[in-house]
């Protein structure tokens, strides 16, 4: 007769409990940014990304926020016909374009990135500032661990 591992929770399995707070941090955040500037989740992201980085391939893009290219790319469309972001040829790839913030894409970011921090101090004042770069280190390493992939991979 073979023992059996006893069935772990679903709530008690690590990566789930990552994934639900990430979604609610997220959600809690996206309502501000859909009320005021009418931006998606992922439109966000790529704003995000790309005020941060500069200009980057859909690739490039894909890969930072490990999203799959099929809602990067429609985001980027959406954010193109928005005036908020704009293409150019990549000079190093003639096969590629260049993504980037619009001057328009730049005050929507300027507008948001306040928001954004105001509801992460919220949200995060449950823990002191020791604990808050503890859970940013331990986040890093688990990222880390996890290794690197093609985000698009995570269509299959």
């Amino acid at each position: 007769m073979s023992k059996r591992q006893p069935a772990q929770r679903l709530a008690d399995f690590l990566p789930y409990q990552l994934s639900v707070a990430s979604n609610a941090v997220s959600t809690r955040i996206a309502e501000q940014y859909r009320k005021r500037f009418a931006l998606k989740t992922t439109e966000w992201r790529i704003m995000a990304v790309l005020g941060d980085a500069g200009a980057l391939t859909q690739r490039e893009m894909s890969q930072l926020t490990l999203m799959d290219k099929v809602p990067v790319n429609r985001a980027c469309k959406r954010l193109e016909d928005r005036g908020l972001i704009q293409r150019s040829p990549n000079a190093s790839d003639g096969r590629s374009h260049l993504l980037e913030l619009t001057t328009e894409g730049r005050a929507v970011h300027a507008g948001i990135m306040p928001l954004a921090v105001k509801i992460e101090e919220e949200l995060f004042a449950v823990l002191s500032p020791a604990e808050q770069a503890s859970l940013r280190d331990m986040l890093v390493r688990v990222r880390e661990k996890a290794g690197d992939f093609d985000a698009e991979s995570l269509a299959d």
